[in-house]
């Protein structure tokens, strides 16, 4: 009885590993699924493979190692770090990165009044905390109606009237 109770728990370790493993490989001819969801020839093929290299001892690492070798890189949904897919691993980086500084570079330019600026220059010293509080008043344009002054499409809302 335990004979049967251990074959029957070794098969459904193989059948879960041979799922996570075929779940992890993208079949060569859909491309767009992966070889546990595909019904092509290959697919079928492929997940008897990794039932025979898992029936025969060999690790997961090996079974898509051994994959990897046979049909590249592209077979496997998770492609490993190199100086290769450097760039698609880190595009992501890039862009955040690239955002942020746009957005920091427009709220400097937001906060910089250049005729406050222009007037210590022309004066040599700085302004006192009350001359600099005045002159903002003074060059400060009030806000608009709607709100859209300063807007990117307030040239666009004013053409259709609104």
């Amino acid at each position: 009885m335990e004979d049967g109770e251990d074959e029957a728990k070794k098969a459904q370790v193989i059948d879960a590993r041979a799922r996570n493993i075929s779940h992890n490989v993208r079949c060569t001819e859909c491309g767009s699924q992966s070889i546990e969801d595909s019904q092509a020839d290959i697919a079928i093929l492929l997940r008897k493979l990794i039932r025979d290299e898992i029936c025969a001892g060999k690790s997961d690492k090996d079974i898509y190692k051994k994959l990897e070798d046979d049909f590249g890189e592209t077979v496997l949904y998770t492609p490993k770090f190199d100086y290769q897919t450097a760039a698609l691993w880190l595009s992501s980086l890039l862009v955040a990165g690239g955002a942020v500084g746009v957005w920091a570079f427009q709220r400097h330019r937001q906060k910089t009044n250049v005729h406050v600026m222009a007037l210590n220059l022309v004066r040599g010293v700085p302004l006192t905390r009350n001359e600099r509080a005045t002159m903002l008043d003074l060059l400060t344009p009030p806000p608009s109606h709607q709100g859209t002054q300063g807007s990117p499409f307030s040239w666009w809302k004013k053409w259709r009237g609104k």
